[in-house]
């Protein structure tokens, strides 16, 4: 039992991380164009 002092701090730290790093992904508009990145690949420049 004394490895869950360690272990919950550490998943909530982990869990806060990814958050944030979500929330900065949405700031930074990488959700922004789905349909374009989809048509991109189609496209064949030379």
């Amino acid at each position: 039992m004394d490895i869950m002092i360690f272990l919950i701090p550490a998943a909530v730290f982990m869990g806060a991380v990814g958050l944030a790093g979500f929330f900065w992904s949405l700031r930074a508009g990488q959700y922004e164009d789905l349909e374009g990145a989809k048509h991109r690949i189609l496209i064949d420049d030379e």
